[in-house]
């Protein structure tokens, strides 16, 4: 059999990939967390259903994972960000999470979750010229 890379990006094939993952690491977890996964995307949206912001994010297993938050310019400091992750919290507790994880750039959004009660938990210097941050919040 010939094998070659290919970069090549399909639906079909990330699934595979990110589905055999899952399987994998599921055979490693207690019984009680199988089965559990769950995308959690949020919005912030007018009337007309045009979208100014949100969160994508993913119970696995026992936590929470936030990939990204977004919130339009011209909303930013008016609130939207605060109730979003609120919302994410919320629905993590009654999945029973035990906690929240999440990254940002250092010119990203570092206060804003600190306020929110998250702690840093790593970081990695130069990524792009800026600090990375990985945060948890135990719930």
């Amino acid at each position: 059999m010939e094998l070659h890379i290919s970069a090549e990006a399909n639906q079909t094939d990330k699934a595979y990939v990110r589905n055999k993952m899952y399987e994998f690491n599921s055979a490693h977890f207690p019984a009680e967390l199988k089965g559990r996964y769950q995308e959690v995307n949020l919005f912030v949206k007018d009337a007309q259903g045009n979208v100014f912001g949100g969160i994508l994010s993913e119970i696995c297993w026992n936590w929470l994972e936030v990939h990204y938050l977004y919130v339009s310019e011209e909303l930013r400091t008016s609130g939207y960000g605060t109730k979003l992750m609120a919302e994410a919290e919320k629905i993590a507790r009654e999945k029973k999470c035990d906690f929240i994880k999440l990254d940002t750039l250092s010119f990203q959004a570092l206060d804003f979750y600190r306020k929110l009660g998250f702690e840093v938990y790593g970081e990695i210097q130069n990524a792009g010229g800026f600090t990375h941050y990985y945060l948890k919040k135990d719930l």
